[in-house]
């Protein structure tokens, strides 16, 4: 079955990612947008460097075309903020997004994007999902209009300059003075991914010194899983100390999460990268406003938010989540653990690109490096550490951890007090020191996923094995 996820459909190319479901989710989706009487607008389709990914966006085209539905096509490779910010720009009801994000290289996928440029939520996925398989139990050949014949008829049109508008944006809200005057030394990792192009215009233009590796196409990204994580940056670890940079910046696979290299080759984590940024848009540029995370993410946001006479919300795993959130509270930014974050008046989804503009801005405007501001930050408000695992797992062991955690609500024993327990999504336990752990299945792979935050590794580590433990998962 064909399934959306917290972020998108995402297969294993060759079993489920193929071309007839492919084409049945483009099918779906034209269904629905017939369905709410939005085919008046056009879809447009962007793809990033994945294998097949640009295949898998002509044969969509093709059936939107078929159904007289006009499509935007990109002319090169594209990373998923600037479908978003062109959904939302140019008023369109839907946009696609080809890309299986952070997966590994096996995987691709397909983003549904709506209006104002946000992720699909649960009810128009469950919906798409619905009529998806409702088609295929039809036997009849879902139709199709060949690439350059909807081309000749003006069905397909290539999106001229895609990148103008998204880059204007960004350079229009960055200070870019600071960053001129300070001169940055910046080695930029894309990790074979399609978030190059615009990061490189708005670093240049704003006089930085920017080299890169990693920024040819490579659908396997080298051998390493495609998400910009310490051990997948080993290498621009080494490279930003061995050459002398300031920074070291990376992208996952489709330019949505970022990864942050200090000039002495410590990993700035997504937490950290959060935490830096709320502190200097709340402390150093004036803004206003609380902090949105999701509930795998640092509690450290908390503990600052309170401190600036703020609140932090927190909010289930999905951006889709996250985005509505900032809406509503008029937030000033809000991010996730696993390295993605937008903020207030930008997309509504996550984006690297920006994100990594503004940490160039700040370590310009501050004259400090990040592992110093993060310092300063742990000496004031204490230390957050989490830990994470991945595990995998058979079916029957899923079933037997559905039961033992969400239908017999066990859990492990602790010997710190617990102030309470959510199951709002997946079971997470917090404790009184404002350490906590959860355990979640992830809606994206085949994994369950343990995080678990205090103020050591080990005490977190001991968290995760007592659920271990708990589940027989060791």
């Amino acid at each position: 079955m064909i399934r959306f996820g917290t972020g998108g459909w995402r297969a294993v190319i060759g079993s489920d990612f193929i071309e007839q479901n492919i084409r049945l989710v483009a099918e779906g989706i034209c269904s629905l947008m017939r369905e709410e009487d939005r085919a008046d607008k056009p879809i447009i389709i962007g793809y990033d460097h994945r294998f097949l990914s640009d295949t898998a966006a002509r044969w969509m085209a093709e059936v939107f075309a078929a159904h007289g539905i006009r499509v935007w096509f990109m002319n090169r490779s594209a990373p998923t903020p600037l479908v978003m910010h062109t959904v939302l720009r140019q008023q369109l009801h839907y946009g696609v997004e080809i890309t299986a994000s952070h997966n590994p290289a096996a995987y691709n996928g397909i983003k549904l994007i709506v209006e104002e440029g946000r992720d699909a939520p649960v009810e128009v996925t469950a919906r798409l999902e619905a009529l998806i398989d409702a088609r295929e139990q039809d036997a009849t050949p879902i139709p199709s209009l060949p690439f350059d014949e909807a081309c000749e008829m003006g069905l397909i049109t290539y999106r001229k300059n895609p990148f103008n508008e998204f880059i204007d944006d960004i350079l229009d809200v960055l200070d870019v003075a600071s960053i001129r005057n300070h001169g940055a030394r910046v080695l930029f990792d894309p990790m074979y991914g399609s978030g190059t192009y615009p990061l490189m215009v708005i670093l240049s233009t704003a006089r930085c010194t920017v080299d890169m590796i990693h920024n040819t196409r490579d659908a396997h990204f080298g051998g390493y899983l495609p998400a910009p994580s310490s051990r997948s940056l080993s290498e621009l670890k080494n490279r930003v100390v061995t050459g002398g940079y300031e920074l070291g910046i990376a992208f996952d696979g489709d330019g949505d999460r970022l990864g942050i290299i200090d000039h002495n080759g410590r990993y700035i984590n997504a937490n950290e990268v959060l935490v830096l940024l709320y502190w200097y848009l709340h402390e150093i540029k004036g803004w206003r406003g609380p902090v949105v995370r999701n509930l795998a993410t640092t509690h450290m946001l908390d503990v600052m938010a309170a401190d600036f006479g703020e609140a932090c919300y927190e909010v289930p795993v999905g951006f889709k989540y996250i985005s509505s959130k900032i809406d509503e509270v008029d937030a000033i930014l809000g991010g996730e653990s696993s390295g993605g974050l937008t903020v207030r008046g930008h997309i509504h989804g996550k984006d690297s690109i920006y994100a990594a503009s503004l940490f160039v801005e700040m370590l310009s405007a501050v004259e400090k490096s990040p592992s110093d501001i993060m310092d300063e930050l742990e000496c004031k408000y204490g230390k957050f550490i989490l830990v994470e695992d991945n595990i995998t797992f058979t079916e029957a062991q899923r079933t037997g951890v559905h039961r033992t955690i969400f239908e017999d609500k066990k859990l492990p024993f602790f010997d710190r007090p617990i102030t309470h327990v959510s199951y709002e999504d997946g079971c997470k336990v917090y404790f009184a020191d404002n350490s906590f752990v959860i355990c979640r299945f992830s809606g994206t792979e085949p994994l369950l996923r343990i995080f678990a935050e205090a103020t050591t590794a080990e005490q977190a580590q001991g968290y995760i094995e007592a659920f271990r433990d708990l589940l027989a998962l060791n």
